[in-house]
């Protein structure tokens, strides 16, 4: 088995970027969901509400965050922790009173017309602390504004298992961006990746923190932010989570255990436990 393909999210929820190497920190992949858009109670925005998103492009070199969309002249954002911004509360799912920075009035603009509705960026700084969830995690175990846990690992095989029921039912295949995985695994079984209990990928140990359960983001394309009903119709069929029958999985949330280091494509995955 090996590492794929590698993904970050430098902004929650709006697109993402295909890198060859990630360098790691406490939080997981240097430059994923370090920035967020909130609302004006300080609640996380997602494409589950706000299906446009899909459309705004985020990418980032030393200095800045970029934003694109068509129409829009881009906009450029300082990358790192600014000790003179605001200090916001804002909130990702459970976790309340996060303190984040707010990235001013410029952005907030853009981002509302960009949207076509209120909303502010906010960023990551040193006043930012967020554990994972306690019954997935150990001490030191922390992550940013993803939805609970550092990365989520989806694989080649679970995902052509997946599109070759779509296909039997006369719908069409669905790409890997729709599950909006950190790392993509090649060469396992379908669905090998929800037994796994550690791994190591290169030189980096992760530990399982529970399947991913999807939502209507994976029915919602991500260049044009239009929503169909798969692949949760196909889900819904055989991928039925027995504790929460209404939910469905796909996809294996890792804990980083090396809290430094690099993950690269090609890495080679063994599984541990």
């Amino acid at each position: 088995m090996h590492l794929a393909s590698l993904h970050i999210y430098p902004v929650k929820s709006l697109r993402g970027l295909a890198v060859q190497t990630a360098e790691l920190d406490a939080l997981g992949a240097i430059g994923d969901r370090r920035f967020l858009v909130v609302d004006r109670q300080g609640g996380f925005m997602t494409q589950r509400s706000v299906a446009r998103m899909a459309l705004v492009g985020a990418s980032i070199d030393d200095a800045r965050l970029t934003l694109r969309m068509s129409g829009m002249d881009d906009l450029h954002v300082r990358r790192a922790p600014d000790p003179g911004a605001r200090l916001v509360p804002v909130r990702v799912w459970k976790s309340e009173g996060l303190k984040a920075e707010d990235c001013g009035d410029e952005p907030a603009a853009w981002l509302s017309e960009a949207l076509a509705t209120p909303c502010r960026l906010v960023r990551i700084g040193p006043a930012f602390i967020r554990p994972v969830k306690p019954e997935a995690a150990l001490p030191g175990d922390r992550v940013g504004f993803a939805d609970a846990f550092p990365f989520l690992a989806t694989s080649d095989g679970s995902l052509g298992e997946l599109n070759r029921r779509i296909d039997s039912m006369g719908a069409g295949s669905v790409p890997m961006d729709r599950f909006r995985p950190n790392l993509v695994i090649g060469g396992c079984k379908p669905f090998e990746e929800d037994s796994w209990r550690r791994i190591r990928i290169g030189g980096i140990v992760m530990r399982a923190g529970g399947p991913c359960i999807r939502c209507v983001i994976t029915a919602t394309d991500q260049l044009t932010g239009a929503r169909g009903v798969e692949p949760l119709r196909t889900l819904a069929a055989f991928r039925r989570d027995p504790d929460e029958p209404s939910s469905v999985r796909f996809g294996q949330n890792l804990v980083h255990e090396s809290k430094s280091g690099f993950l690269r494509v090609g890495d080679p995955v063994e599984v541990l436990e």
